[in-house]
């Protein structure tokens, strides 16, 4: 996907191009950059004045260093007293704020955006995420006002904080990992931060024989973003599970918040099968429980909710939505079907090594392969993967132009993320929705069977290209 590169680091309407939806994310260094890190910092400090310690980590991006460094320098200004995980994954982070280690936790990550970009997540104390209406908007007017005014020349090294162990044994013991079967697997980081958290974790399952794949950090990325979601970054790691004969292959994006899984043939699993799984098995234990899930597709979900007694609550796509709406009603689980994975137990946070070892355990437990757990959901729950389109306007007035023909084609719809089209008794639904970090259209179609689907999602690919968007790469 090419982009037209900013000359400036604000947006159209004046306000800063990288405060996003729920986080910071920008292009380098025009949009973000160490000086505007630094002012970030600085308005952090001012717009939350009850932290006083902070605690950041940074993925593998070349860039990320420096931005960290300057961070810390901003926060510092304001009397916040700032420690570094170094390089870590996201959900380190919010394990460092969860458990009480610093009242802010600051990622510097841009995830698996092209090589050019860079971000930030933020966490409060308790794993409690930034209100995208108060905390964020604060945030983005306080440190837009500070644009063009001094910065240090340069950043100081920030302490090191090593709580990795203590990381681990929080994790593990969210799972009986003595009931995982002795098995193979194939892993792979793609050069991100993945690969030394993973070991630290791999160390206590010794019964698992692990085939790694890009397993070292590395900024330039040789073998591509590490961003699972692309069809061509998915051959390496499907090819060497059926070389190897591994059962199950694991793959990371930049900052490990999300994971994505292959199965025993090296066929990819989505991440809404995977939803559905996990949803299963939390109400095994939580009979009743309130779960939380995507609103782009959502029908094998809602089968399995309903089916095993519990209540589902659909929440708009996002860590900044889908954290309260747990909290809200005290839901054990969430599940985007972009691999994302929230759970009560680790601070109502993402986390992209947990979901795996559920699913071993529970695999382990039916005494089936993940191809086997998978095929019956993929043959009742036909799904399309996600669409993106480009748009010749913003992709909300876009979508904007298109809602009276997309309204006239389904009996009834809802506006949790973007527009979702229902006809249950035609049996299909879509959801179209706008990219909350990137200017695109997104579509996602589910059918109740396959020639349907394949329908469906030509008849909108064919609304939405003929209205003038073009067909896009990129998740």
């Amino acid at each position: 996907m090419t982009h037209t590169h900013p000359t400036t680091p604000l947006k159209a309407d004046g306000t800063l191009a990288c405060l996003k939806a729920y986080d910071i994310r920008g292009l380098m260094p025009v949009e973000l950059n160490p000086a505007i890190a630094y002012h970030v910092g600085v308005a952090l400090a001012a717009t939350q004045p009850d932290a006083r310690t902070a605690v950041l980590g940074m993925d593998s991006r070349l860039t990320s260093p420096d931005l960290l460094r300057a961070v810390a320098a901003g926060l510092a200004t304001g009397g916040v007293v700032c420690q570094s995980l170094g390089l870590c994954g996201t959900e380190e982070v919010y394990h460092a704020a969860g458990a009480g280690h610093a009242d802010l936790g600051i990622m510097v990550t841009a995830s698996h955006n092209p090589i050019e970009y860079n971000g930030m997540k933020l966490v409060k104390r308790g794993g409690v995420p930034f209100d995208p209406a108060t905390d964020l908007a604060a945030l983005e007017q306080h440190a837009r006002g500070l644009l063009g005014q001094p910065v240090p020349a340069t950043f100081a090294d920030v302490p090191g904080l090593n709580i990795r162990a203590a990381y681990v044994d929080h994790l593990l013991g969210l799972v009986d990992v003595t009931a995982i079967p002795a098995q193979k697997i194939v892993i792979n980081a793609g050069h991100g931060a993945a690969g030394h958290t993973a070991d630290a974790i791999l160390a206590r399952l010794p019964q698992l024989e692990v085939v790694r794949l890009y397993h070292a950090p590395d900024g330039t990325f040789p073998a591509g973003i590490p961003n699972p979601l692309l069809p061509e970054n998915r051959v390496v790691t499907a090819r060497a599970v059926v070389e190897h004969g591994a059962r199950v292959g694991i793959a990371w994006d930049g900052d490990f918040d999300r994971c994505f899984l292959y199965d025993e043939t090296g066929a990819f699993v989505s991440g809404y099968a995977i939803a559905t799984l996990l949803a299963e098995a939390t109400l095994q234990r939580e009979p009743g429980a309130a779960i939380v899930h995507d609103p782009r597709l959502y029908w094998a979900t809602l089968d399995a909710i309903t089916h095993g007694g519990g209540t589902p609550v659909v929440a708009k796509v996002g860590h900044g939505y889908i954290k309260p709406a747990m909290r809200a009603h005290q839901s054990p689980f969430a599940g985007e079907i972009s691999g994302h994975f929230y759970f009560r137990d680790f601070f109502t946070c993402d986390t992209g090594m947990l979901p795996w070892l559920l699913v071993l355990h529970l695999l382990g437990q039916r005494g089936q392969t993940l191809g086997q757990a998978v095929a019956s959901l993929n043959a009742r729950f036909p799904a399309s993967d996600e669409h993106n389109f480009t748009t010749p306007m913003p992709a909300k007035a876009f979508l904007a132009t298109l809602e009276e023909r997309l309204l006239a084609m389904a009996p009834a719809h809802e506006r949790v993320d973007g527009l979702s089209l229902t006809d249950t008794t035609a049996g299909w639904r879509a959801n179209i929705r706008t990219s909350s970090n990137e200017p695109l259209l997104r579509l996602n179609v589910e059918a109740r069977d396959p020639d349907l689907l394949d329908h469906m999602l030509a008849t909108l690919q064919s609304l939405i290209v003929g209205a003038g968007a073009t067909v896009a790469g990129g998740h």
